[in-house]
Parts: structure tokens; C-alpha cells; sequence
């Protein structure tokens, strides 16, 4: 039986905790070879994707685990990934979202250690053994940004497809200039975001969060007159 788009796109999950079973190099370069045929304005296919596995994703690991022993709140990033003042709707789905997901994992409000211990696993791609991360040129507009945005979900959904999970990190951008040292990037290009990739832990209650989603009539207006 065919795999249907929408049951796909409605499985899709961000998983937060992997199991270590290998992820062929052909199974990724499938992914990649299906998501490259995202739509892109003018055909720019701005986007790099750089995908660390074996002793270059340890090494990222470990260079950004050093990093933040020595500077625990820095962050290398130039723009904010919410706006500073999030107002509702945006704030109390936000929020919702993390309570529900400490929730889940029986982690408590005022648990701040815990808490602390389950952000700083996004730092270990969540135990997945392929990290991704994906960059263009910094001379692009927002336009391009937006374009490498539905090259990126159209990775995630290949690689549902395939039976492999996907998690894709904001966290990283607070360390995108130690991880592009780690991984070479040049100067001129800059990482929007890591991703991880495998098999999800089917045990992890984490794995059980599905958020919520507004109806269609809260974020569609249909103009007929």
C-alpha cells in the first residue's frame, strides 16, 4: 500500500531521543536526493547541508561541550529565535509546549537541574548518530532563508518516509560559529540550524509529545467577494 503525503506529514514529529543504531550513508544521501527537489525561488538552492557522523560528530560534540563549560550562557547568535517581547497567540503556544513536554518526561516545574540536563542533550543531537547542519551563504536575504526552510522540512519528511526520525534544533545557532569551526565552514557561510537524524527510542517517553496545532479556520481567511 502507498504511503499517503498527509499521513506522513502528520506522523512527523520532533523526536528528542534516538537509539544508537547506525543510519547508512546510502539511506542519507536518499533523503538529500528526494529533499532537493524543494522548491526554490529563481532556482537558487542557496542551502549546504554538512552531515557529521562517526569521530566529526563526536568532535562537534566535544568542541561545544567545551565551549560551554567555559561560557554556559553565551550566544553566538546575531538574531534571536523568537522576537524578544513574544506576544499571544505565539507566547502561551510556546509556552504550553514546554510544559507539556517536562510533563511528559515527569520532569517539574521548579526541577530546574533536570530541565537544564534535557536542553543540553539538543548539544548531543538527542543520541542520534547523524547530525546535519544546514548553512548558506550570509550574503542571502530573507528570502533565501524562507527557501532553505522548505528544503529542511522537505528532509524531514523524506526521511519519515524511511522510517528514520528527525529533530530540527534551533539550539545549535546560540553555538553555530564553534560548531563551524569544527566543521570547516567557511566565511562566508553561516548555519541556520542542526538537525538529528535516526531511529527513534521507542521507549523514551519524550517520544510520546505531539503538539498541539491550531485549526484552519484560526489561521486561514478565505476572500470570495
Amino acid at each position: 500500500m502507498t504511503t499517503r503525503f498527509s499521513d506522513i506529514a502528520r506522523r512527523r514529529i520532533s523526536t528528542r531521543a534516538f537509539l544508537d543504531t547506525p543510519v547508512g550513508k546510502d539511506e542519507i544521501r536518499d533523503i538529500l536526493d528526494t529533499a532537493r527537489w524543494a522548491a526554490s525561488g529563481g532556482n537558487l538552492q542557496p542551502w549546504t547541508v554538512h552531515v557529521v557522523t562517526g569521530e566529526a560528530r563526536q568532535r562537534v560534540i566535544d568542541t561545544v561541550r567545551m565551549r560551554l563549560e567555559v561560557d554556559p550562557f553565551g550566544d553566538e547568535n546575531d538574531f534571536g529565535a523568537y522576537p524578544k517581547s513574544l506576544w499571544d497567540p505565539f507566547r502561551t503556544r510556546r509556552h504550553a509546549l514546554g510544559e507539556q513536554m517536562y510533563e511528559t518526561m515527569g520532569i517539574g516545574r521548579d526541577n530546574k537541574p533536570a530541565r537544564l540536563n534535557h536542553l543540553l542533550k539538543n548539544f548531543e543531537f538527542f543520541g542520534a548518530p547523524v547530525g546535519l547542519f544546514f548553512s548558506l551563504d550570509a550574503r542571502m536575504n530573507p528570502n533565501q532563508w524562507g527557501h532553505l526552510g522548505m528544503f529542511i522540512m522537505c528532509v524531514m519528511l523524506a526521511a519519515e518516509e524511511k522510517g528514520l526520525a528527525t529533530c530540527a534544533q534551533e539550539a545549535w545557532m546560540t553555538r553555530w560559529k564553534t560548531v563551524g569551526a569544527a566543521i570547516g565552514l567557511s566565511p562566508e557561510e553561516r548555519i541556520w540550524c542542526g538537525m538529528a537524524l535516526g531511529h527513534a527510542d521507542p521507549d523514551a517517553a519524550v517520544n510520546s509529545l505531539r503538539s498541539e496545532r491550531a485549526e484552519v479556520d484560526e489561521f486561514t481567511r478565505f476572500l470570495e467577494h
